[in-house]
């Protein structure tokens, strides 16, 4: 799975309001900068949240984003969700709509089974548990494989030829 950039700075914005007391606007510039997000980029995204009903948004001196609901109700398939789309498309449609032909119809199950992965860890951490520094146990558990901190290369990617 590949996080895109605004998925990356729109959790991160979010985490952000959630650290402040429910309701107290932060400014978006205030948002970008502890972030190092692009501050157009980042109000862009907040929008996408805001038309989500995720974010409240104010103008003026005091104006600023808040969470438009607890942060424990908000989980990062939720903002998955707005900012890219389902999580697990195959070609622009659903998984269980997809029907590949012949010996290459169980990759449909595949595709099933990633996206219930990929729920079982994004419909359970919500904005709270990153805001307090915490994930659900049985989502902390999956860190306890060291094989999970190592990426894996790309069998195409060669290593650098021993010179003699």
């Amino acid at each position: 799975m590949r996080v895109s950039a605004s998925l990356d700075y729109a959790l991160r914005a979010m985490v952000e309001l959630a650290a402040v007391p429910p309701g107290t606007p932060v400014k978006g510039d205030e948002v970008a900068a502890r972030q190092g997000i692009p501050s157009r980029f980042l109000a862009q995204l907040l929008a996408e949240l805001r038309r989500a009903e995720l974010v409240g948004s104010g103008r003026g001196y005091a104006g600023g984003y808040w969470l438009a609901m607890p942060a424990a109700q908000i989980t990062v398939a939720d903002i998955a969700r707005v900012i890219d789309g389902p999580l697990a498309d195959v070609h622009g449609i659903s998984p269980e709509l997809f029907g590949p032909p012949g010996v290459a119809a169980p990759t449909k199950e595949l595709w099933i089974a990633v996206r219930a992965a990929l729920r079982s860890v994004m419909e359970r951490v919500t904005i709270a548990d990153l805001a307090a520094g915490t994930l659900p146990p049985d989502v902390a558990a999956l860190l306890d494989d060291p094989d999970a901190w190592i990426r894996r290369p790309d069998p195409t990617e060669r290593p650098p030829a021993i010179q003699s």
